[in-house]
């Protein structure tokens, strides 16, 4: 049985069934809710040997909703200063019911939603679907990317802990081989010369209300680009006859099937978070000398790596500078990829693209293993 009455009976007043409904009618007259289900029926997702790949953006957005919901329960009990953040989140654990259930699900969402994302990025790389008119929203996903990598970097610090501070110390320090405004960019993170509370207290204010407010700017513009072009129409199902080409309908079709992957995700994020909960460690302790094997997060891995392994002095710079440098370039060329390869959508492949964007995720890959296993 359909659940939806016929366009030409229905009565949006009428009692039975969601678009029958008094309420629905209510609102329909109001924001015209008819308009917005005929919209998105309308639109078609291709069916193609890598239909799966779809699914990745909205994982990741399915995944920022729990890091906003698990955040804010988080924010309800957290202070922010050097002298009770850590005692606040051992609380958080210890005796707020439930509190490491949360807590552990926002950390583990956060290293998934971070996953999802480059995911997708390689995919829509792969599948070419950053080609024209599609430039803008290749540069909105390259940008939720590093805010999303910037949401782990502040996130890092706010529990006080001893692997975190020094992580961040080091991380910061990174900063400062910027040419020209490397030590003002140093001040800036930190609030002074060191990682103390002030820089707590930056990263706190950064992460819960600067990078949100951003990162939903960014989203709405990404899905509104999405929604107003469609999804990509993949080279291998342009290529097949008009008549054979396979698509369903974006709802609710696909957004039913989005709803059950985003459930089983959810499962999965609980699962991991009761069988293996975030940890605390110890407190940080600013005069006490950094523990051995000091390491940043997984995403950050493979950069950690290359700078270890750079030599002090590269000519007349420091090997340092020569990393970042190295590295702000290739994600410049990524952002700008689209004005680069200037084929339209359904075009020729380019054999060296494909080529650089398996040596690159190659090396992500063996780098970050490097750096895991490294000491």
């Amino acid at each position: 049985m359909s659940l939806y009455v016929d366009e030409k009976v229905r009565d949006p007043g009428a009692v039975g069934g969601p678009r029958g409904s008094r309420l629905y009618g209510w609102l329909n007259d109001r924001y015209n809710l008819d308009g917005l289900i005929a919209f998105l029926r309308k639109k078609e997702v291709p069916i193609t040997s890598m239909s799966f790949t779809y699914y990745f953006g909205g994982i990741a957005l399915m995944l920022f909703a729990v890091q906003v919901v698990s955040g804010i329960l988080l924010l309800m009990y957290y202070v922010p200063s050097a002298d009770a953040a850590y005692e606040s989140v051992q609380y958080i654990t210890s005796k707020v019911r439930f509190g490491w259930l949360v807590r552990s699900v926002h950390v583990w969402s956060a290293n998934l939603m971070i996953l999802s994302v480059f995911i997708h990025m390689f995919t829509v790389f792969f599948m070419r679907a950053y080609r024209k008119p599609r430039e803008l929203t290749w540069v909105s996903g390259c940008c939720l990317l590093g805010l999303s990598m910037g949401f782990g970097f502040s996130g890092y610090l706010l529990p006080w802990n001893e692997l975190a501070f020094f992580a961040t110390k080091v991380g910061t320090d990174m900063v400062r081989s910027v040419p020209l405004v490397g030590d003002y960019l140093l001040q800036l993170l930190r609030g002074g010369e060191d990682v103390t509370g002030t820089t707590l207290g930056r990263f706190f204010g950064l992460h819960v209300a600067i990078l949100p407010a951003i990162t939903s700017s960014v989203i709405i513009a990404h899905l509104l680009a999405i929604q107003r072009q469609g999804m990509s129409q993949p080279t291998e199902w342009l290529d097949q006859p008009p008549e054979q080409r396979r698509s369903m309908p974006f709802f609710p079709h696909f957004f039913l099937r989005d709803l059950l992957l985003w459930l089983v995700i959810f499962n999965v994020v609980a699962a991991m978070s009761v069988f293996w909960p975030a940890a605390l460690g110890l407190k940080a302790d600013p005069f006490a000398p950094a523990p051995a094997g000091i390491k940043p997060e997984w995403y950050f891995l493979s950069t950690y790596q290359v700078l270890k392994w750079l030599p002090a002095e590269i000519g007349p710079i420091t090997g340092e500078l020569v990393g970042m440098l190295a590295m702000g370039a290739g994600a410049l060329l990524a952002l700008l990829l689209p004005f680069l390869d200037r084929t339209p959508e359904g075009g020729p492949r380019k054999l060296w693209l494909d080529i650089v964007g398996i040596s690159v995720l190659l090396y992500l890959i063996i780098m970050t293993g490097i750096g895991h296993v490294s000491h």
